[in-house]
């Protein structure tokens, strides 16, 4: 451990001398930036005190940067010398994040720093670019303008692209992540219509099915659906020319999920679905298979079928039992979302108590930032099945946290599933503990 932290006290000091910065004057220009993002002046230490604190950071028995410090040097670093900002592999940034993470610090800590990065970016107009080295920037350009200069670097550049924006779901807007993933997009279109060199167009075309199927959901939670279902299409389509048929499952699952919000009646949900099943279950994952069966058994429960739902679930537990480490898929598919798919099922066809106790079970593991916006969902389906047994007030009450998180994404879907558990409250819609809901409703998401 001792070992972990002197090399991430050599990384600090060898990006700073990088910079040609002394230790004065990187202390000047954390202070400048701290000036710049408006913290008063009082709060800002003398550049001796600061000095002093970069030393002990690079010390040979470092000390670890608390968290506004922490977030000052990720501003240093996260512009070049030029003043553009790179987060991408390769970056200054990425080392500080390297650096940071062999001193000691944790993850969360780590991300949260990403996301003001990634927000700063979003703001001043740029996303995507920000998050491709410099090199791939210029590869970039070069294939865009003749495909046949594609290479290797560019496709995992572009990869690395969508899933930092995928990853970055509950984190920030909807918006956000719509602007920063849209160049990734076009770029992906462009490239696979072109002459790009053999060897490079199945992996190209995977990234493209990536993006074109978040963009998709993307355009669906900001209340576009013409928009996604046309890139729903690309997706299907790039993914059934690849080989492995679970590549287009995931396509239709998230299709079919975000069908089942947007269209009247389950039939057209109810088709997607089967389609992903039988794409899953003649693929190599064995997790998408999982979360297609899990899927198969939400519908089917909607629709009252209660013997194939339990069938559903059966096989989505066989499956989710025996999945290994090494997936192909990079699916985040757990046995805390298995559980929700469970609740949502007795929720339908089964127990409200059994329903409640499996939605609670299932949001104690959705703690990540990434699973924000599928906690929401759960919790508010945890809220209906208090109403249904009779404990609306604490229902409400699940439904204020609820709220909280809708508005800080944007979500589509939780804030149907939060107007759907509302309208289940109108029985007591005379007490003051409903007004207090809609209030709170009415300030954070308009309605």
């Amino acid at each position: 451990m001792s070992d972990d932290r002197a090399t991430g006290a050599g990384m600090l000091k060898a990006l700073r001398r990088r910079r040609g910065l002394s230790l004065a004057e990187a202390a000047r220009a954390l202070i400048t930036l701290a000036e710049q993002l408006g913290w008063p002046g009082t709060s800002l230490p003398s550049v001796a005190g600061l000095q002093r604190s970069v030393a002990r950071w690079e010390a040979l028995v470092p000390t670890r940067p608390d968290a506004r410090h922490q977030l000052l040097l990720a501003h240093l670093y996260a512009r070049t010398p030029t003043g553009a900002i790179a987060l991408g592999a390769g970056s200054d940034f990425a080392e500080l994040l390297d650096a940071l993470a062999h001193i000691g610090e944790g993850e969360a800590q780590l991300a949260e720093l990403r996301s003001i990065l990634v927000r700063t970016a979003t703001d001043r107009g740029g996303g995507m670019l920000a998050l491709l080295s410099t090199s791939v920037q210029a590869g970039l350009a070069a294939a865009l303008a003749d495909p046949s200069r594609t290479d290797e670097a560019l496709v995992t550049g572009l990869s690395a692209v969508v899933s930092y924006v995928n990853a970055q779901v509950g984190s920030l807007p909807f918006v956000r992540l719509q602007l920063m993933l849209a160049p990734a997009v076009e770029a992906c279109r462009r490239l696979t219509i072109g002459p790009v060199p053999d060897p490079l167009l199945p992996p190209l075309r995977s990234v493209s099915v990536a993006a074109h199927t978040l963009a998709g959901r993307l355009a669906f939670e900001t209340r576009d659906d013409v928009a996604s279902k046309a890139l729903y299409a690309a997706a299907t389509r790039e993914a059934g020319l690849l080989p492995d048929t679970w590549r287009r499952a995931v396509v239709h699952m998230s299709h079919a999920l975000m069908t089942l919000y947007s269209a009247q009646g389950l039939a057209e949900t109810q088709e997607l679905v089967a389609a992903a099943v039988r794409d899953a279950r003649s693929g190599e994952s064995v997790v998408v298979r999982a979360r297609a069966h899990a899927l198969q058994a939400e519908i089917a429960a909607r629709a009252g079928e209660e013997r194939l739902a339990q069938a559903a679930l059966g096989l989505a537990w066989f499956d989710m039992n025996r999945s290994q480490v090494d997936d192909p898929s990079s699916s985040s598919f757990t046995a805390g979302h298995l559980r929700g798919f469970e609740g949502v099922c007795e929720l339908y066809v089964g127990d409200a108590q059994a329903a409640h106790d499996r939605f609670a079970l299932s949001a104690s593991t959705l703690v990540l930032p990434r699973e924000q916006v599928q906690r929401a969902i759960v919790t508010t389906d945890q809220a209906l099945a208090r109403i249904r047994l009779g404990d609306p007030q604490s229902a409400a009450g699940l439904l204020h946290e609820c709220a909280l998180a809708a508005a800080s994404t944007g979500g589509r879907v939780p804030a149907l599933r939060l107007r759907r558990s509302r309208q289940e409250l109108r029985p007591w819609r005379r007490e003051d503990w409903v007004a207090e809901l809609d209030d709170h409703l009415m300030d954070v998401l308009g309605a």
